[in-house]
């Protein structure tokens, strides 16, 4: 094992490229084989054969991520590794995170973008059976590759993370290893993508939708203690912390892409019920969002290969969709782009105008902002309805009543790269 160093403390200056590459559909078709090709990926699974298994696909990870490092000398590569144990592991497993570091400017203000490669079948506990996870998660592991080879060429003012975790389908314990070492480490983690799910079109039903993707966030922050709460709640930010900002900058990035797919903004954290890898971030305070499918088919989700009834059962790559993959991969890549060129977000916005027909908001410099962008919008609308710049740290919003708007800040680079938008309060 690698034990995993403190980033490097090495600047880079931000460019933008100067043809934006878009990600491929054959490239990440050949990945998801290759990882399908290892028999299964359990987490469980023997750690040390050179074909077959866990061990076999991490290493193989890690040496397309070093190859992609090598050709342009910008990506170090590392493990990390804890033994967990729990009801899914009972006698321990040692989890081992593939780490691809881009560092740019501020090698502690980090982007990460993430999938998990270990696999399974109908029984948690079955190891040796053949377990493709073709679209679970081979398609976030290819998606995580792919954006390593795109933003590759590129500088950047923050570090991007490119994250392959083992662990998910035993406990989420490849994302809390990831999480608990960005705390340890002393990151601030400006956004973490999951992409657990992402490659497929035609749901249980034999329905096709291929023409968006879901983004899970949080509204309330799992992190905040009850008082907090209170607060958001009595200033009406339900709708608008890190999470839900992180989710909402995804969908806006998303509009920006000819011919791509929109994002359906799912408002809870997760699926109904369910988690993933990024819960951990969620759990110690970072914004987090999962991406994943239109619709799922639950016949190729955690399923024994077989035909019963004439039904097949299996998550095989022939149920996969490579372009809607791709579009899905040009989302990530976008939405890094944008938050690895801009500054951090304003640390607290507070409002003033109480009694008032104007609202005056206030905010602290940040450094790398050449300006701010002022957003408001009605209470019953959902999305930022006006916006205005400015150069200062105040501005007086003339005739927006603060009693009936919401109203954030976000900070502009001096290539116009946008932060997430910080709520409004007292």
């Amino acid at each position: 094992m690698r034990i995993l160093p403190l980033l490097p403390l090495v600047a880079f200056a931000a460019t933008p490229a100067l043809a934006q590459e878009k990600p491929s559909p054959t490239r990440l078709k050949a990945d998801v084989e290759k990882l399908v090709s290892f028999g299964t990926r359990h987490t469980l699974s023997d750690p040390d054969h050179p074909t077959r298994g866990i061990g076999a696909a991490r290493r193989w990870a890690m040496a397309e991520l070093s190859k992609i490092g090598d050709a342009c000398d910008c990506i170090d590569v590392a493990n990390i590794a804890r033994t967990f144990t729990g009801p899914r592991a009972p006698n321990g497993v040692n989890v081992v995170d593939v780490l691809g570091f881009q560092t740019g400017r501020n090698p502690k203000r980090v982007i990460i973008v993430m999938g998990h490669i270990d696999s399974r079948v109908t029984d948690v506990m079955d190891f040796t059976s053949d377990a493709p996870g073709a679209n679970d998660d081979a398609s976030g592991v290819a998606l995580v590759i792919e954006s390593a080879r795109i933003l590759s060429k590129e500088r950047f003012d923050a570090t991007i993370v490119y994250a392959i975790v083992s662990g998910e389908e035993q406990g989420l314990w490849g994302g809390q290893l990831l999480a608990e070492t960005a705390k340890e480490k002393g990151w601030t983690v400006v956004a973490v993508l999951n992409n657990d799910i992402v490659g497929n079109t035609v749901g249980t039903d034999g329905k096709r939708v291929d023409r968006r993707v879901r983004v899970f966030s949080e509204g309330i922050r799992a992190s905040e203690p009850l008082d907090a709460q209170l607060a958001r709640r009595a200033d009406g930010g339900e709708d608008d912390g890190p999470s839900r900002a992180l989710a909402k900058a995804v969908d806006g990035v998303a509009d920006t892409i000819p011919g791509g797919i929109d994002v359906f903004l799912d408002r809870r954290p997760d699926r109904f019920g369910r988690g993933g890898d990024h819960t951990p971030f969620l759990n110690l305070g970072y914004p987090a969002v999962r991406f994943s499918v239109g619709v799922e088919n639950y016949d190729a989700q955690h399923q024994d290969l077989r035909t019963e009834g004439g039904k097949v059962f299996g998550d095989t790559v022939d149920r996969m969709d490579f372009n809607y993959l791709a579009k899905v991969t040009a989302i990530n890549v976008a939405t890094i782009r944008r938050l690895a060129n801009a500054p951090d977000a304003p640390a607290k916005v507070k409002l003033i105008g109480a009694l008032s027909s104007d609202t005056t908001v206030k905010w602290d410099a940040v450094p790398g902002a050449v300006k701010y962008r002022v957003h408001w919008r009605r209470n019953d609308a959902q999305n930022w309805t006006g916006s205005v710049d400015v150069t200062g740290t105040e501005t007086v919003l003339k005739g927006v009543v603060v009693d009936d708007h919401f109203v954030g800040v976000s900070s502009i680079s001096a290539n116009g790269a946008e932060s997430l938008v910080t709520f409004g309060g007292r």
